[in-house]
């Protein structure tokens, strides 16, 4: 076998892999719009400043039953972020099992604790618990462990070695004497015994890799206006190949994001430092340097992409106007409202990559032009009308200078609409309402799917599944199945088996695949898709 090959091999496996580990990030990241939106809205109308501005101070302050609500939504919106790193352990842990999920869960957080216990008894035995014994930062309650600060790292190092550990072992056969711990049983006991040794390397190597990661978030914040530039266009050209997660969670929860003492606690990551703000009562203003990571989605789904989804409107042929715009207006006001935008993206990113690009491009101008105004609105996970109401509007343009995204936004929805359109006729790409061949490209949806099958069923399944595993090609090539947001996440054995006239046949807007990784574009109705075809690969292999 030739050098290149194998490299090439190599580089599917990782990809493969990256994208198992992105897949496994969005379980946890899905958490933080729920806590986002009850730490917003608590946070909000609990504070003083806010409460007199609008005069609310003698219907909702202190003492009050509605005050005594909102401070208990806000509490619960916090524990959440407290413990991500313990989160992330076990939705990495389930991300990543190939089999025993829920064993693979609790053994998880067994670990957690074993590591950080671990972690803490090398701790005092060294007297480093002491105070000042330690720089600041470096040491931190975790669930309620006084442990290094590791962040969501520690809860990812654990889940990618509890997930390895049940795939290794989840069928070992012990001897008959110990028989009863074979099987699933073996998983937490192996996990519990493996990460004493974990703790134990972690107290003597992660504060090199602390240094290290403090060291590498200094040069991101010194990198000024270009770094910010990169960050946001490296985030939007990753989103094809599913690995963005991957890329942004390290600002958001780590300190690469940068770092920030707030009511005496030293707080890491950009996402925790607007949170950890948001939920103080001496913020008068919310960090720039750590909403630069952040504050720059709002102009590309509230108004950026809106424009490009009303110029394919516009080059739509007119009989097919009334379909596309049906479509179009859909995917726009998705992305407007909870920041799902691959809709609108896979649909310009297959038929025109050049589109694609230019977006990226945008999408990093974006975030620095928020920088450059000094917007510090913060988000959960979409950057869409829901989260700017909650993290800038109802927290003033004082605090968060929230007025420069729709100044800026105006800004974007012109420019896409135009430069859009612009390229979209001198080109002829073959946007939502415009012919291809005999076809037409379009953003399928279940009722497209409806209209359009003949069907027979399967069982209580309609032909969609049977048709989307065949375009995988066929029971036998599938490997694993999950999904993100809008997106089937599946690997194969074999990748030219794969269909992909017949998967966008079944509903896909696109088909995007490197080696054994193939991702399939259904929109925010995935997950549902998802379910009806484990059911449908339940029933075939029960016969």
């Amino acid at each position: 076998m030739s050098e290149a090959i194998m490299k090439q091999k190599r580089g599917a496996g990782l990809f493969s892999v990256l994208q198992r580990v992105g897949r496994a990030f969005m379980l946890p990241i899905a958490l933080l719009p729920i806590a986002g939106l009850l730490l917003g809205v608590g946070a909000s109308f609990t504070n003083a400043a806010m409460l007199e501005t609008y005069g609310l101070i003698g219907i909702m302050g202190p003492g009050t039953v509605l005050y005594s609500i909102f401070s208990l939504l806000a509490s619960v919106g916090t524990v959440i972020f407290d413990n991500l790193p313990l989160l992330f352990a076990m939705g990495v842990a389930l991300g990543m099992a190939e089999n025993e999920k829920a064993t693979a869960t609790l053994s998880a957080a067994i670990a957690f604790f074993v590591m950080h216990k671990t972690i803490n008894a090398l701790l005092a035995i060294s007297g480093k618990l002491a105070e000042g014994a330690m720089p600041e930062g470096t040491v931190a309650d975790v669930v309620g462990i006084p442990s290094l600060q590791m962040g969501v790292f520690g809860g990812i190092i654990v889940g990618l070695g509890v997930a390895y550990l049940t795939n290794r072992f989840y069928k070992i056969r012990l001897p008959n004497v110990i028989s009863f711990f074979g099987g699933s049983r073996f998983i937490p006991i192996i996990s519990t015994a493996a990460y004493i040794p974990v703790g134990i390397l972690m107290y003597f190597v992660w504060p090199y890799i602390q240094s290290g990661i403090y060291a590498l978030g200094d040069l991101v914040l010194k990198s000024g206006y270009a770094g910010t530039f990169i960050y946001g266009f490296i985030e939007r050209i990753l989103i094809p190949f599913g690995l963005h997660h991957v890329f942004y969670l390290p600002f958001w929860q780590t300190g690469v994001g940068g770092s920030a003492l707030i009511d005496g606690v030293m707080v890491y990551g950009a996402q925790n430092i607007f949170f950890a703000q948001l939920a103080s009562p001496s913020t008068l203003r919310f960090s720039v340097d750590a909403c630069r990571f952040m504050s720059g989605k709002f102009p590309l789904m509230i108004f950026g992409l809106p424009g490009a989804a009303l110029a394919m409107y516009t080059c739509a042929d007119t009989k097919k106007k009334k379909a596309a715009g049906g479509l179009l207006l859909s995917a726009a006001l998705t992305a407007m409202l909870t920041g799902i935008t691959e809709p609108i993206e896979f649909t310009f990113l297959f038929v025109a990559p050049l589109l694609y690009v230019i977006h990226s491009i945008f999408a990093g101008l974006a975030y620095m032009l928020m920088h450059l105004l000094k917007v510090g609105v913060g988000m959960t996970f979409s950057g869409g009308i829901i989260d700017l109401t909650l993290f800038g509007i109802l927290q003033g343009n004082a605090k968060t200078n929230w007025l420069m995204v729709p100044l800026v936004g105006v800004f974007y929805f012109l420019v896409y609409f135009f430069l859009f359109r612009f390229l979209i006729l001198k080109k002829n790409y073959a946007t939502p309402g415009r012919e291809i061949g005999d076809g037409e490209v379009k953003l399928y949806t279940r009722a497209d799917y409806n209209q359009r099958k003949e069907g027979t069923s399967v069982g209580k399944h309609t032909d969609q599944s049977a048709q989307i595993l065949e375009g995988l090609g066929g029971r036998d090539n599938l490997v694993s199945l999950d999904c993100c947001a809008t997106r089937l996440r599946v690997s194969v054995n074999n990748p030219d088996l794969v269909k992909d006239d017949l998967l966008r046949a079944s509903g896909a807007a696109g088909v995007f695949r490197r080696g054994g990784g193939v991702q399939v574009v259904y929109g925010p109705q995935v997950s549902v898709i998802k379910s009806e075809l484990e059911d449908y690969l339940k029933e075939l292999d029960q016969g």
